[in-house]
């Protein structure tokens, strides 16, 4: 069974790697940074065979050049998106990309909202979602529309619960004040903020969440479980979407 590490980049990023000792072989997710995957791979004594990118901002991105240059039998898988300059293969929803070491096999998801092309790979019980899905929240709308985001959001929600959620930023505990605000009343919430500070504290990441545990605290899954704001009918479910993403955006704890 593959080993699944988040390496911590950059100011808050995690990058994603599953490694296989026996094997020898390892994969990232998201190399925003190259000399934390080069130490972890020079430590395990691995060779990086897959790099698997979400989309295309820098500090999801910006190591994939030297560790090609260290690595270069290494495979770039992409999304359909030229801004990303290095890939080897593009894929798209509903393909698989599958790897013999470390062994594992992933399907495509089209999830927009974040940015246009935004995709994530899921399987093996492992969701790679970047910066669509976060631990008790979502991506901010840089290039998508709410509609986009939250028909994201509904397709990994409908995940099974013990999917890992394996997002691209330690922003759990930032992201729990902001929820705490909305569903001030959620115990569920409460909990997995108590568990976030201890882990914190103790200098371990809050990541991985699961699909589960996202499902009973994160309010940008929970749409149909808050309160309609005023001025929101509570049938519209992308108006409500919108305007909880909007007050994220202004929020400061």
């Amino acid at each position: 069974m593959p080993s699944l590490t988040p390496l911590p980049a950059l100011i808050d990023n995690y990058m994603w790697m599953l490694s296989d000792a026996s094997g020898g072989k390892a994969l990232v997710v998201d190399p925003g940074e190259a000399a934390p995957v080069l130490d972890a791979l020079d430590e395990l004594g691995l060779e990086l065979s897959a790099i698997l990118v979400t989309h295309h901002h820098p500090d999801h991105i910006g190591g994939i050049g030297r560790l090609l240059e260290e690595h270069p039998r290494t495979q770039v898988c992409a999304p359909v998106d030229g801004r990303i300059p290095i890939a080897h293969r593009r894929v798209a929803e509903g393909d698989v990309v599958e790897f013999d070491a470390p062994a594992a096999r992933f399907t495509v998801m089209e999830v927009p909202g974040h940015t246009r092309t935004h995709i994530a790979y899921c399987g093996g019980g492992m969701l790679f979602c970047g910066d669509t899905l976060f631990s008790l929240g979502c991506g901010r709308i840089f290039e998508g529309t709410p509609s986009q985001l939250l028909a994201s959001l509904d397709r990994l929600a409908a995940l099974p619960g013990d999917t890992r959620v394996c997002c691209g930023h330690e922003y759990t505990l930032a992201n729990a004040a902001f929820a705490e605000q909305v569903e001030p009343a959620n115990d569920a919430l409460q909990a997995r903020m108590r568990q976030a500070r201890a882990l914190r504290q103790a200098g371990n990441p809050t990541l991985p969440s699961s699909i589960a545990e996202e499902r009973a605290a994160n309010p940008f899954l929970r749409i149909d479980a808050l309160p309609a704001r005023e001025g929101q009918p509570k049938e519209n479910r992308v108006a409500r979407f919108a305007a909880l993403r909007a007050a994220k955006d202004a929020f400061r704890a």
